[in-house]
Parts: structure tokens; sequence; C-alpha cells
């Protein structure tokens, strides 16, 4: 099924390309929902944008509500997150939206200070994220997310991504101010994907179980990958591979706090 749909994806043409001058061209009324609380002088906030981008399955819109939740508790976020899904009937993350919710992040961290951590889930491909919903569909390319997360304007980002071959987000995007953390090699499929289940494989290893005991992010992941690859091995899977790049200033922050 994860190989058929990311053949699927190798023909969407459209890349959604997330500039700020294209975003800025882009019609969005969903800044104006976004309620943050401020930045806290003189502590290390971690602000948490989770996105279920593929509509058609409910499982991406239930990992990125469970992601955020886990997330919150791990950095005591609470009010300091934004979480939006592509569903069968709704469009709540489309490209405009990403965007402008990064930019209102942008408006209330301490960019020097504070943590913007973005999670993603979805379907992919070599090339990128499927983003669909019910009246869009298209790619989201390495480059369209990097392009999301500067528009933070955060020093120390985080980028957390559950779907096949986003390894190659981990190749693109990582460098010691970017902690990049997926679920796949980024020439691997993950698994988990079924419409009605509430985490990916990855998911439940690493924001279900891993994160829920171990608040250093590294070592959640390391725990988690050895438990999806003993899933993926049990249930005759080739395994995923998960990818963890880059964030040693991010880890070195955050361990102050």
């Amino acid at each position: 099924m994860r190989r058929l749909v990311a053949l699927c994806l190798l023909g969407l043409s459209l890349s959604f390309g997330l500039s700020e001058e294209a975003a800025a061209q882009r019609p969005s009324r969903a800044a104006e929902t976004f309620r943050l609380e401020p930045q806290r002088p003189g502590e290390t906030d971690v602000y948490i944008l989770s996105f279920g981008l593929w509509g058609p399955q409910s499982v991406f819109e239930s990992e990125a509500r469970g992601a955020a939740r886990v997330l919150e508790g791990t950095f005591a976020s609470n009010g300091r997150s934004i979480v939006r899904s592509n569903t069968k009937r709704r469009a709540g993350a489309n490209a405009a939206t990403l965007m402008a919710a990064s930019r209102a992040v942008g408006r209330v961290l301490d960019p020097g200070q504070d943590v913007a951590l973005v999670v993603l889930t979805s379907h992919g491909a070599p090339e990128g994220l499927g983003l669909v919903g019910p009246r869009e569909a298209g790619v989201l390319t390495p480059r369209d997310v990097g392009a999301l997360l500067d528009a933070s304007g955060a020093r120390y980002r985080i980028l957390i991504v559950s779907a096949c071959y986003s390894g190659v987000f981990a190749d693109a995007l990582a460098d010691p101010r970017t902690l990049v953390i997926t679920a796949a090699a980024a020439d691997r499929s993950s698994f988990g994907c079924r419409d009605g289940a509430t985490w990916t494989y990855f998911g439940d290893a690493f924001f279900n179980q891993s994160l829920r005991s171990e608040r250093r992010l590294d070592a959640a992941f390391a725990k988690a990958r050895n438990l999806v690859t003993q899933r993926e091995k049990r249930e005759g899977f080739e395994p995923s591979n998960p990818q963890i790049a880059g964030g040693a200033l991010v880890l070195e922050h955050l361990a102050k706090r």
C-alpha cells in the first residue's frame, strides 16, 4: 500500500513552493485564528506546529493530534502549539495555513532563545510529502519545508517527519541548529498508515511510547528505532531505518532548560 501511494505521488506535478513571497500572495484567514501564549522572558519555550497532511486517511490527523499532546507534556508547551490536519472533508492543513502558522509562531517566540518544533505526518515519496485535501493535492518538498522552518524565525529548530522516504528531509535540512528526525531512510518505506489507526508504527514507537518516559529527543529516538525495527522484523517488513541528523546545538540548548 505504501509503495503504491508513493508511486502515485510521483505523478503529482504540483509542488507548493512555500516561499515567503509565494505565501504572501495566497489569501488565508487561518492566521487570525491562531492563539498562542507569549514567550516567557528568561525561559526556553518550545512552540509546536503539528500537521496531518494526507486527508483521505484519518491516521494522519490522529497522529498529528497525538504527537502535539505528547510534546506539550514533554516540553511544558500548553498554549504554545498549533495543530491542523486535512481530512476527507476539510482542508485544515493547506499550503497557506502551514506558512501562516509558522509566521504566527514567529510573531511570539524569542528567535534567539525559543525552539520551533514542526511535526509532519503523511504519505511520502523520494520527492517529498503528499499534501492532500478535498480540493488540493501536491508534494511538499524539502525546499518547501525549509521555507516553513525559516518562516518561524527561530534559531533553534526541530523537524519530525513520519512518512515513507522521509530521510530525504534529514539529508537536505539537518544542520547544527536544525534537528531532523524521520520515520524512514531516504530509500525506505515506513508502515502503519491504516485508515482508522491511531498511530503509524513510528508515531506509536516515538511519541506514544518512548517520549512518555524519555524526555531527551535523541534518547527517545534511539528507543523508538529499536521498537520499530523489532516490530517490522516480527511482521516481515523490510526495516524502515529511521533517521536522526543534525541538531547538536539544539540538544545542548534544550538540556539547559
